[in-house]
């Protein structure tokens, strides 16, 4: 069960599990170009800043701009949050940030990280820092400071840097001046400046350095070593420093701890996540264990946003959804104000597991909180319902996103298009990519050969090559790119545009094996195979070697249009290459011919396969036990059931619905319903067709109770067929049994099931000598009103009725005359005999 969250403030929090919601809302997934919910990015901030929220900020205006009177640069303080702004200033984009108190700047990227902050350090640092950023020797620049910069300048100088080799050539200079004490604190900036670069070795060589001066690492050493590794994909070695922080009895501060919890996330070991926190949890305030969040929760111990949230993604990830829940719940009554990191992990955990009503309370309670929605927020909307189909409520928050001034970034733009392009919404869609150029965004290759299918299945093959053809002229298109346009073209049998689409990859020298294999393919589908052949032959003059999917594709396509013996030179040369490494390839083949009725070939191939090591499965088997079943083989069909057993293989259903085929035309009662029942094993309701082959081998004995078993037990699940019901209307005539065979007939005619010539005549045959003349004549004009063509069973079954009419053998026999010799002038004249001897009032009567 989920849990209802307690109040915050004066209303009532809704999430998982609750019920009482007034809207439900649709919700989707992002397009198939595996563009997924990417894992919480929550800046690393130290365990100081890591504070909790009981109440929100008064409100005031969010942003001022201050303007230094000595520089052109503006300052964007965020007086709510301490969040950082990109602002444009004189035409000019600055990029690189930092803090100074609650103030952030925004400052051009250069040797030190911030400029405008030299002010605020006070003392020596700003003309420090000038002078490092103007003079590119560090003697030089620091020179006239040599004798008195203390540990703090000197930490400050060092964390300051953004380029790690101007960094280490600074930490450097301290160190050969010989006057300065290098403290831990020194030692930790810079391995982390070194392994943000990915500088491994660097790392491990200020790490040995430590020992050899006896600098004592301290905890925030072990966190920056974890860190930086796992944020650099790392992960055993960030597992190894854990462990060795571990040895030396230190236990992760709250910030390392969510490094970890992280680092397990990514990887999808969320037990392990899961597991980690708890025991940081025990540790962290004495307990023996803690197994959930509410268990932490009495143990006193209280956390961070960063944390909670944290935690909320990780358990959303692994499918906890009440953990989520609960968590959820903990922050809130820890007094801890969601932010919109939060409400877009929940909505997101919510929307993908059709927690509907809960994404609209989410978005309610944001409203209420005045907790802004950001593009995050609209895009995972817009992608929760897209999944569930309802583009129009997905266009309306991207409209909803504009009207708040938010810009749609590619991700936006990207999920509608492709959810507009598998919809042949092609002017949506165009509205779209004409609001990308406009905004000199760029189209990713998965959206751009998605729209050219778009274009080819709405009908608009013109459309669709000047769409490729745009992408192809800039020069930029990848292999995988002009692959699948081409196979957007070669799927639909467009073989003229996938050619050109070919050549064009050839052209611009992307040509891969890839693109042959797609070629290959499409000439498949347009059934040219000599072309296909053709290419393959080709990719050598290309410098290209065939791979296993060449092979595989080539063969396939042979033996579907029933060329084994070309497929055959293909296989063998694949044997050549060590390609093979299932019996797949020879599979196929093998049940080509099989299919022609070539079975000596087919043997052939099966022993050559043997003699290769290549080990068959219950699919060739069960292809070479059908093929002697269809031809009543049962000494060869049961060689190879043999060879089924003594390979350790088990029979599988197919295998016997062949043997049950088999044993009926042999006529072997004894051993069908011993495969029969074997068959049950497999599932409940056996093939229809091998319960029809038992009615069969049970109606010709006459065995009645088994037969009508067998299709009691068909009709009851709803799978008896009209070969089902004949064969029961043929026994029960047979025996004598006309009342209970003229019910069959009946239901025949009611269920719809009176289709196929046999069925007919059966039934004919039946009214016929049961003296129903009337019934026999409907279901003649029923059958001719199907256009299904009578044949001589049919007449001799109609000649039965005339002579119970009293025409002589003569008559009827000129009838037949007649009828062979003019089959339309013959018909018209059995039917104006059959309807004059039968219209007889006492026989209509009766």
């Amino acid at each position: 069960m989920f849990v209802k969250l307690p109040p915050l403030d004066t209303a009532s929090f809704c999430i998982l599990g609750t019920s009482k919601l007034p809207l439900t809302i649709k919700i989707a997934l992002p397009p198939p170009d595996k563009v997924k919910q990417p894992d919480l990015q929550i800046p690393n901030v130290g365990a100081n800043k890591l504070t909790r929220v009981y109440r929100k900020q008064p409100e005031s205006k969010p942003f001022e701009v201050l303007q230094d009177p000595n520089s052109n640069l503006r300052v964007s303080i965020n007086r709510l949050n301490g969040r950082h702004s990109e602002t444009p200033v004189n035409g000019r984009n600055y990029v690189e940030r930092c803090e100074l108190g609650s103030a952030v700047v925004a400052a051009p990227k250069q040797h030190t990280k911030c400029s405008t902050k030299w002010a605020a350090y006070g003392g020596a640092i700003p003309a420090i820092f000038q002078a490092l950023d103007s003079i590119e020797d560090v003697g030089e620049a620091l020179g006239p400071w040599k004798d008195d910069l203390n540990n703090k300048e000197r930490s400050i100088i060092l964390k300051e840097q953004v380029n790690w080799e101007r960094a280490l050539a600074i930490f450097q200079w301290f160190k050969d001046q010989g006057c300065y004490e290098l403290n831990v604190i020194h030692y930790n900036i810079m391995i982390r400046i070194v392994g943000k670069a990915r500088q491994w070795t660097l790392v491990r060589s200020l790490w040995d350095e430590m020992r050899v001066r006896g600098i004592v690492p301290i905890n925030s050493t072990y966190g920056t070593l974890i860190d930086v590794n796992s944020k650099g994909g790392r992960k055993e070695e960030a597992l190894c420093w854990l462990g060795l922080m571990n040895e030396k009895g230190m236990e992760p501060d709250e910030v390392t701890m969510g490094i970890v919890v992280q680092l397990y996330k990514k990887s999808g070991e969320f037990k392990k996540a899961e597991q980690f926190f708890m025991r940081w949890s025990s540790t962290k305030r004495g307990q023996s264990t803690v197994n959930s969040m509410k268990d932490n929760y009495q143990a006193g111990v209280h956390l961070s946003s960063y944390t909670f949230n944290n935690l909320i993604d990780t358990y959303g990830k692994a499918g906890q959804l009440e953990e989520a829940s609960r968590t959820f719940a903990q922050m809130l009554r820890d007094g801890i104000v969601p932010n919109t990191i939060t409400f877009n992990t929940m909505i997101h955990i919510c929307g993908n597991n059709g927690r509907l009503q809960e994404v609209e309370s989410l978005m309610q309670k944001m409203d209420e909180l005045r907790c802004p929605f950001d593009t995050r927020t609209y895009n995972i909307l817009i992608s929760l319902h897209t999944k569930h189909d309802n583009i129009q409520m997905a266009s309306y928050f991207l409209k909803k996103m504009k009207a708040a001034k938010l810009q749609p970034d590619i991700v936006s733009y990207r999920t509608l298009l492709y959810a507009y392009s598998i919809r042949h919404m092609v002017i949506d869609a165009e509205v779209l990519i004409s609001e990308i150029d406009n905004r000199g965004l760029q189209i990713d290759e998965f959206t751009q050969s998605a729209l050219t299918r778009m274009y080819i299945e709405a009908g608009m093959r013109e459309k669709s090559w000047l769409w490729f053809e745009r992408f192809h002229l800039k020069g930029s298109m990848t292999s995988e790119c002009y692959a699948a346009n081409l196979d957007a073209f070669g799927e639909r049998g467009h073989l003229l545009e996938a050619e050109q689409v070919f050549f064009c990859c050839q052209e611009a020298r992307r040509l891969s094996v890839l693109a042959f294999n797609v070629m290959i393919k499409a000439y498949g589908i347009g059934k040219r195979y000599d072309k296909a052949c053709e290419l393959f032959g080709n990719m050598e003059s290309n410098e290209m070697t065939p791979d296993k999917c060449t092979y595989n594709c080539l063969i396939q396509m042979l033996a579907n249009a029933d060329k084994p013996f070309k497929a055959r030179v293909y296989l063998r040369k694949m044997q050549g290459t060590g390609f093979i490494a299932d019996c797949i390839p020879y599979c196929a083949v093998i049940s080509c011919f099989a299919k022609l009725g070539m079975l000596e070939q087919a043997e052939d191939l099966f022993k050559e396969m043997i003699s290769h090591n290549v080990h068959p499965d219950i699919v060739v088997y069960g292809v070479l036990i059908n093929a002697f079943a269809d031809t009543g083989n049962v000494k060869n069909a049961m060689q190879y059931v043999d060879a089924v057993r003594n390979s350790g293989l088990k029979l599988n259903d197919v295998i016997c619905n062949s043997l049950i085929k088999l044993y009926t035309k042999v006529g072997y009662l004894k051993e069908a319903w011993e495969t029969y029942e074997e068959l049950k094993m497999f599932s409940e309701a056996p093939d229809i067709y091998s319960s029809n082959c038992m009615i069969d081998l049970y109606s010709e004995r006459s065995m009645v109770k088994e037969a009508e078993e067998i299709f009691g037990s068909l009709k009851a699940k709803g799978l008896a067929n009209e070969f089902s019901f004949a064969m029961m209307l043929c026994m029960y005539r047979r025996i004598g049994m006309f009342e209970e065979a003229v019910k069959i007939a009946q239901k025949m005619s009611e269920l719809g099931l009176l289709t196929d010539l046999l069925s007919f005549n059966n039934v004919l045959g039946l009214y016929a000598s049961d003296g129903r003349f009337k019934d026999a004549i409907d279901t003649f004009n029923a059958m001719l009103k199907l256009s299904i063509k009578p044949d001589d069973s049919t007449f001799k079954s109609l000649g039965v009725i005339l002579m119970k009419r009293g025409f002589s053998k003569q008559a009827i026999g000129k009838l037949e005359m007649t009828r062979k010799m003019d089959p339309q002038r013959g018909l018209q004249a059995w039917m104006s005999t059959l309807t004059s001897a039968v219209m007889v009032e006492d026989d209509w009567d009766s």
